[in-house]
């Protein structure tokens, strides 16, 4: 009998499976559950968008596209990044589009980490940063982000988790699951510590489209950051395309062609239908981001006071779909009281401690989903945290 043990890969026989997947699979057998699990947007892909790719296979267009992906999309994104972002980016040489941001995120690591590198990941932070980063031989080193700081990386933080050995620092910001941003002066800070040394810098903008009250900032448009920073962007949250699996990197050149030899030998090209789609996405979709922000925006505040108004401290979001309260006052960890959730009240959370040890007495709730679910849900949710004090 094979002892497959012996045979897979010890790195990742190690990895533990996404703390998130559990409760999706978990709600999927109950009747009348409510799911605020899954990062995944409501909302149906604008039909413009879903009618470019329609017409794109109604025209014959399903052979192989470059390695780089399509010119006019490539272009599409250099003028999309220029005019709501201000950074300037070849379409020839900078963009490589990617099969979401996920395969970004994998190729940029695989491309800049040798074994032993270490990589600095605040936590709490979406569950690939860290596995992808051991996957490619490196070495994640966590570095916890506090509420009182509004989950921020501070620089003293990013300055004490520095070692000779260091290759790259991921700033996931807007940030899931904490909804936490960093700021143009957060940002210059983190520039200020970077200075002089050959670290990269691995910033997930996956979220950039979707902040409340203020604009985005890239690193990449600070003094100094453009030739260190590696950008990873997509389609999935800001267009809602999100099974579409259309994402991009935009970098350095010499990093873009390293990346691109990867995404050759090990996917080719993006799919073909859905970087027409992308195209009329980046070209005609900024109304459809207004639109859908705007939408979240309310649900955001309703959340919010909601959680507030049960005793559930709550920081407030400002950017990505996503509330992280504190359930500390309940007396259960993260992971008991949504498994306790789930089971008496049919509403799925995702427990903190799966975006690393700093997400526990939190949980992650998302409000990509309908008003009327969210009301329902706190309503659940109350009942649950009343019956605890009982």
């Amino acid at each position: 009998m094979m002892d497959y043990s012996k045979i897979l890969n010890q790195t990742v026989q190690s990895i533990p499976p996404s703390g998130i997947r559990k409760y999706f699979d978990l709600l999927a057998g109950m009747e009348g559950g409510i799911s605020l699990g899954i990062g995944e947007p409501d909302f149906i892909t604008p039909f413009h968008i879903r009618k470019a790719g329609i017409t794109s296979l109604e025209k014959g267009y399903t052979k192989y596209t470059p390695n780089a992906g399509l010119t006019d999309l490539r272009r599409a994104i250099s003028e999309y990044m220029k005019r709501r972002f201000d950074l300037d980016y070849a379409h020839n040489g900078q963009i490589l589009v990617t099969v979401g941001g996920s395969e970004g995120i994998d190729l940029a690591m695989r491309s800049l980490l040798s074994p032993g590198d270490e990589v600095i990941i605040p936590t709490p932070s979406f569950v690939c940063y860290g596995p992808l980063a051991a996957m490619a031989g490196g070495v994640p080193v966590m570095v916890q982000t506090k509420p009182e700081n509004e989950f921020r990386l501070m620089p003293e933080e990013l300055r004490a988790a520095i070692t000779p050995r260091t290759k790259l620092v991921v700033l996931p910001f807007p940030n899931n699951p904490t909804g936490g941003i960093m700021e143009r002066g957060d940002l210059q800070a983190i520039a200020d510590v970077l200075q002089g040394t050959d670290i990269m810098v691995l910033s997930d903008e996956i979220y950039a489209e979707l902040t409340y009250g203020q604009q985005h900032c890239s690193p990449a448009t600070l003094p100094g950051m453009y030739e260190r920073t590696i950008v990873v962007n997509g389609f999935s949250k800001a267009y809602s395309m999100t099974g579409w699996r259309m994402g991009f990197l935009c970098g350095p050149k010499e990093i873009i062609a390293a990346v691109t030899k990867l995404h050759q030998f090990g996917i080719m090209s993006a799919p073909t239908t859905s970087q027409y789609a992308a195209i009329e996405a980046m070209r005609h979709g900024d109304k459809d981001i207004q639109k859908m922000r705007d939408e979240y925006d309310g649900r955001r505040r309703f959340l919010v006071s909601g959680f507030r108004r049960l005793g559930l401290d709550c920081f407030e979001p400002k950017g990505a779909f996503y509330t992280f309260p504190c359930i500390k006052s309940t007396g259960l960890t993260s992971e008991q009281f949504c498994d306790r959730l789930i089971e008496q009240e049919r509403v799925a959370v995702i427990p903190g401690t799966a975006f690393g040890h700093g997400g526990e007495g939190y949980v992650r709730a998302c409000y990509a989903a309908s008003m009327k679910d969210l009301a329902e849900a706190l309503r659940r949710i109350e009942h649950f945290v009343n019956s605890l004090k009982s």
